[in-house]
């Protein structure tokens, strides 16, 4: 499963003010330091994807050209390209002012440090595992801050949009496999596939989920989560939401079918 953005994880601080006449620019989104933060964390992730794709289905023989082909899919610079434009289209001068005054804010600059660190962390195997693990340790108990993650994942939707997104990219990685030539199925055929998968992916995306946030917000208190729930619920925090699952699906929709094109014309000893 290709991973994809979640609400918040990489929020923007924007750099400088914002026009009460219009909304932000792209140009200013690029600015977000956060973002470009965030960019290089998923980066790291795709690298490491490419790492295991080598090992398990390439018996180790990636080489050089594969490495460069995983490294230009996983442009940084591109995806913050692509999701500072989502930002600026999908956020006017109102939301983009309230979003501004929460993230420069010092909780929203903590929050976005400890989503950062958090995520950057669980590229380890074991960290993500241990994660999971403090997860289910609590699953069906009374804990306050799961409960509190509980109703942080139900305002912003986060389980149904990562599904969607999940599935997405289940189905474009599939169908560069198919273009590779490295699988041989019909159109109908690769999405029974996909949807076949539907319930392994939302189960391993409630598990990530919760073992990420329960992690990555363990140093906040009640009271500062409380206030980081109430903004996602405001209209600013539900466009800026938007934004950042458009921008992200927008980049790793080119991602996965390009991985699955790669890795079918490796499979097959061609050139990348």
């Amino acid at each position: 499963m290709l991973r994809t953005a979640f609400a918040a994880l990489c929020a923007l601080l924007l750099a400088g003010p914002v026009s009460a006449q219009s909304g932000p620019s792209a140009e200013a989104m690029a600015r977000v330091m956060q973002l470009e933060t965030a960019a290089e964390v998923m980066r790291a992730e795709g690298l490491a994807l490419g790492d295991e794709l080598a090992a398990d289905m390439l018996g180790g023989r990636g080489g050089a050209i594969w490495d460069r082909r995983i490294s230009a899919l996983y442009d940084a610079g591109r995806l913050v390209e692509v999701v500072s434009g989502e930002l600026a289209d999908g956020l006017d001068a109102g939301a983009a002012q309230a979003v501004r005054d929460f993230f420069t804010a010092p909780l929203g600059r903590r929050i976005l440090t400890l989503e950062n660190d958090a995520r950057r962390a669980m590229i380890d195997d074991d960290i993500e595992a241990l994660a999971r693990q403090s997860y289910l340790d609590l699953r069906g108990s009374d804990d306050p801050r799961l409960a509190q993650v509980a109703r942080f994942i139900e305002v912003n939707d986060l389980v149904e949009r990562n599904v969607a997104g999940a599935l997405s990219s289940d189905y474009r990685f599939t169908r560069g496999m198919v273009e590779g030539g490295a699988m041989a199925m019909s159109e109908g055929e690769i999405l029974d596939r996909v949807w076949a998968s539907e319930g392994e992916i939302r189960e391993d995306t409630r598990e990530w989920l919760f073992g990420f946030l329960l992690m990555a917000y363990r140093p906040l208190s009640d009271a500062e989560m409380e206030t980081y729930i109430d903004f996602s619920a405001t209209e600013a925090g539900q466009a800026l939401n938007a934004a950042l699952f458009e921008g992200f699906e927008a980049f790793y929709a080119n991602v996965s079918h390009g991985l699955g094109l790669s890795l079918a014309q490796a499979m097959q000893g061609s050139d990348l």
